[in-house]
């Protein structure tokens, strides 16, 4: 990110009253009641209208904001403009807005639009769709973009995950008679406090708690098998990260999948989340049974997997195939659910027959947010009823 576009994204909005709002809000027919906005708050207004007016300037081939080429100046002071005058938060939505009204994909193949625009999932998931298409002069700058919402990303949700799952594991294998080598001696020590003998200046442990004896195959499996449609683009960005993560526990095997009418496994990739990213091949249709054929045959141990497939379910394939795949799944012992959406975005739209139909065989169906995803694995582990985690979490769940 160049100088210029940290300082912008730094710098704080302007304040406004609540009359110069709402005249932001209503456009150029609100000067008669709200007055002509001046200053920041005139610079703000031309950014609105250049994506939002109906017949403004974001329209026409000599739009502040579009086209391509000699335009590709104009779009970066956009950006500038917008991240100078709105919140970060704004921001982002104004970018994605700008994406899907002014069709402004092709822009991000311009290196140059990549250096000012303020990276987010929903930028990531662009990249990602165009990145067979990037010239390879941007392809770096792209995969740089990429990789700085990666971090972030990590950042904020591999801590989280990491100690769920961990926990959970150690949980499953706790040990009430534990062996010598077998003793958790922090756990049995904060246990045992109250039996400090000060004589003995020692602590006399009343019970011992320890683990399991250690296996050598992992204690868990985990598939993340993702939709890679168009509509899911920010989910496999999430879902990227966490099987990143969870490939990074030596207790947890992890596999990813992505499909649409093909299948795709990309578990050799999940060292690096970024280069698994560009590996994705976003849009397109849906073959969900078939997706799920392919990951039964990688389960070894049925009683030991966590099977988590994110999709909306809207199969373009043979329904009763995935209906099929899925009970088979569930009569060997295999933990199933089904993430509607694993994203920030709010409800998502969704197969709803599909979905209680699969509820109905043991598969739990519900959207679930990218900070809910640890607690989700967490249950899973321990074997809880997921479906009624869900709930109590207030996850939006489908029943049969």
């Amino acid at each position: 990110m160049s100088a210029d576009a940290e300082t912008s994204l730094s710098a704080p909005p302007p304040s406004l009253d609540r009359q110069q709002r709402w005249r932001l809000v209503l456009g150029d027919e609100a000067d008669a009641s709200c007055g002509k906005p001046s200053g920041a708050a005139l610079e703000m207004d031309r950014a609105l209208a250049a994506l939002y007016d109906a017949d403004g300037p974001g329209r026409g081939g000599s739009a502040r904001v579009g086209g391509s080429g000699r335009g590709a100046p104009t779009v970066v002071r956009w950006l500038g403009d917008i991240r100078q005058y709105f919140p970060a938060s704004v921001v982002q939505v104004m970018q994605k807005d700008a994406l899907q009204r002014l069709h402004l994909n092709e822009m991000l193949l311009q290196p140059e639009m990549l250096e000012a625009v303020q990276p987010d999932v929903h930028l990531v998931a662009s990249l990602v769709s165009l990145s067979r298409a990037i010239p390879a002069g941007t392809k770096e700058t792209a995969r740089r973009v990429v990789r700085q919402v990666v971090d972030a990303l990590m950042k904020r949700l591999e801590e989280p995950l990491r100690s769920a799952v961990t926990g959970a594991l150690d949980r499953s294998t706790r040990n009430r008679r534990p062996r010598h080598s077998e003793i958790d001696w922090h756990r049995t020590l904060r246990a045992n406090l109250r039996h400090w003998q000060p004589e003995l200046r020692t602590v006399i442990p009343e019970r011992l708690h320890g683990h399991g004896r250690k296996s050598r195959r992992p204690q868990r499996e985990v598939i993340l098998c993702i939709d890679q449609s168009g509509s899911m683009a920010a989910s496999v960005v999430y879902s990227s990260i966490f099987g990143a993560v969870l490939a990074s526990l030596p207790a947890v095997s992890t596999k990813l999948v992505v499909f649409d009418t093909e299948v795709v496994d990309l578990s050799d990739q999940l060292d690096d989340p970024v280069e698994l990213l560009f590996g994705v091949q976003l849009g397109g249709g849906t073959d969900i049974g078939q997706a799920v054929a392919y990951c039964q045959g990688l389960i070894r141990d049925p009683r030991n997997t966590i099977f988590v497939l994110i999709s909306d379910l809207i199969e373009g394939g043979v329904e009763q195939r995935l209906l099929q795949r899925a009970a088979e799944l569930v009569g060997s012992g295999v933990q199933c659910v089904a993430l509607l959406a694993l994203s920030d975005e709010g409800a998502p739209s969704y197969d709803r027959q599909i979905a209680a139909k699969l509820a109905g065989l043991g598969v739990p169906s519900f959207a679930c947010t990218p900070d809910a995803f640890p607690g989700l694995m967490a249950a899973a582990i321990r074997r809880e009823d997921v479906a009624g985690w869900a709930a109590q979490q207030g996850l939006v769940t489908s029943r049969a």
